[in-house]
Order: structure tokens, then C-alpha cells, then sequence
């Protein structure tokens, strides 16, 4: 059997988490002093206060090798084999966390089986990518079939957000491609997006109303384009501006509710009140990934 694995990041709801069968490791947000597992946290009463924390913006660190060799081990006793698939591996050192806990694993049970694939991205981006392996494994898949379902969803994907300000960011040194963006361009109202890796702009707008308009646009742009099979919005912070964004904006181009969800306290505490957007194409998305899906992975 292919057990399917990944991290916290991914922001997959509990419910769906249990009826699909993934098996999920946690990062921590350390806030006062007070590590918080985040798999367990209440996400909503976090968030409540999230725009006073940039004062003292909370850290997060990656999972525990003991979590992620005990995790292999567990699977390699049931003769699993293991599809792992975790969050940017230039936003966290969570992928080499599991790189180096397949490999202790493979020592102590020379059987073992393993793909990891580097989301190159996180949030829904990297959730979609989990949803399609699960999916090509519960159609009888092979460890190789779930992995390529998994590369061709993180080519196929696009996270798009937009930040309250880019305070949060600046504070906590992850605002990667979008450095440009500080000095004094602070005013600006970014549209922000996650490519090969690493957090890059994808418009510079003036407003507020200005920036949710511009990744509708990109949104429908890309469905237009290249279809689409999934779609959630995200938030960080309160949810109905989310909310109502979704009713006002994403639900009449694709003609169906669509799911809000919270972004992972991980990334949320790194990028301070925001609304975003990300959904799954039934194409490569031009401009998401230029290396090729075997950068990806990592395989014993």
C-alpha cells in the first residue's frame, strides 16, 4: 500500500485528512515562549489578534527528526511504501528533515520504499498536490503513478495572496523574490504569488480594491487558459473578508460554492492579515515551475 504523507503546512481540514487517509507530520509557531503544535491548534482564536503580533512576530520551526523517522518506521513495519510531500523546501528545511528520515529508515529496514516531492510551495498549492496522489492511490496507482500525479499538480497549481502590508514579511526575512517591494514601496498593495519556490510579485497595485480585483483577473486568466479542477480561498486573519470575497468574486466565474480556509498559523505568522486564492488547472500553469518535475523529488 502507498501511505501518503505530509506536513501541517498543507492546511488540509482534519475531516478530509481522516476520510483520505493521509497521515500528517506537525510544525510548531512558537509565540511567548509557547511552542504550539500546530496540527492541534484552535486556528481561529490565533488569528483573532494576528495584527498585534508584528510586534513580537511568533517563529515557527519544522517537525522533529525523531517525528518524521518514527513516522517512516511505522510505515516501513506495515510494508508501506511511503509518498511524501511537504512544503517549499527554500521556505522550510521540513523536505531535508524527511530526506534524512527516509534514509536512517531505509538503514534499519533495507525494504523500505520512498518518494518525497518538494511542493515547491505551501498552503493550497501544496494541498492539491497531496488531494491527486491520494486520489491516483485509491484508483490502484503505483508509488511512481502518485508521485507524477503529485509533480503535475505542483506544475499545474498557483497560490496568489495579497498581504494586509508587507510588514510581517519584511520582519521575518521570507519575502524571497518580492524584496523589491521594500524601501519605499511600502504604500503598495501587492498581488504576491509562490514560483520555483520562493515568494515573488506578481502585480504591484494601489488599493486594496485594486489588488483583490487584479487576482480575480489573473484567476480567470488562468482558467481560461488552462482549466480547472480545484479551487480554495485562503485567509489570514478574520475570515469574512475572505468570505465575502468568494461570494463576490471567485463563485460567480466558477459557478459553485467555494471552500474558505485558513492558511497554516506556519505561514500566517510570516505574512500577517491577508486574503488569497489557490487553485489547481487541468494544465501546467505557465510561470508556476521552469524546472523540470525531477528537481522535485527524491526517491530510495
Amino acid at each position: 500500500m502507498v501511505k501518503i504523507v505530509t506536513d501541517s503546512v498543507a492546511s488540509i481540514p482534519s475531516e478530509v485528512v481522516r476520510a483520505r487517509d493521509i497521515e500528517v507530520v506537525s510544525l510548531y509557531v512558537n509565540r511567548d515562549g509557547v511552542e504550539h503544535r500546530e496540527a492541534d491548534m484552535d486556528v481561529a482564536a490565533f488569528y483573532e489578534d494576528i495584527a498585534d503580533m508584528i510586534d513580537n512576530p511568533p517563529t515557527s520551526s519544522q517537525p522533529s527528526q525523531h517525528a518524521l523517522e518514527e513516522l517512516f518506521d511505522r510505515a516501513a513495519e506495515a510494508r508501506d511504501e511511503v509518498l511524501g510531500i511537504f512544503m517549499s523546501s527554500k521556505m522550510s528545511g521540513t523536505f531535508e528533515g524527511a530526506v534524512r528520515a527516509a534514509r536512517a529508515c531505509r538503514e534499519r529496514f533495507g525494504q523500505f520504499r520512498c518518494t518525497l516531492v518538494d511542493s515547491t510551495s505551501n498552503c493550497g498549492d501544496e494541498m492539491f498536490a497531496v488531494l491527486d496522489a491520494a486520489d491516483a492511490r485509491d484508483a490502484g496507482a503505483s508509488l511512481e503513478e502518485c508521485a507524477r500525479a503529485a509533480t503535475d499538480a505542483v506544475a499545474a497549481s498557483r497560490f496568489i495572496f495579497a498581504p494586509e502590508s508587507l510588514a510581517f514579511l519584511k520582519a521575518g526575512g521570507r519575502i524571497g523574490g518580492a524584496s523589491a517591494l521594500l524601501g519605499g514601496l511600502l504604500q503598495i498593495s501587492p498581488v504576491l504569488t509562490v514560483a520555483d519556490w520562493e515568494t515573488a510579485t506578481l502585480a504591484k497595485v494601489r488599493t486594496w480594491k485594486k489588488t483583490l480585483a487584479r487576482m480575480a483577473d489573473t484567476f480567470k486568466e488562468d482558467i481560461s487558459a488552462c482549466g480547472l479542477r480545484r479551487v480554495v480561498v485562503h485567509y489570514i486573519g478574520a475570515a469574512a473578508p475572505a468570505v465575502r470575497w468568494a461570494r463576490e468574486a471567485v463563485e460567480p466565474v466558477v459557478g459553485h460554492a467555494v471552500e474558505v480556509l485558513p492558511v497554516s498559523p506556519v505561514i500566517g505568522v510570516h505574512v500577517g492579515p491577508a486574503v488569497g486564492l489557490a487553485y489547481e488547472c487541468e494544465r501546467a500553469v505557465p510561470g508556476k515551475l521552469t524546472a523540470p518535475a525531477s528537481e522535485l523529488l527524491f526517491s530510495l
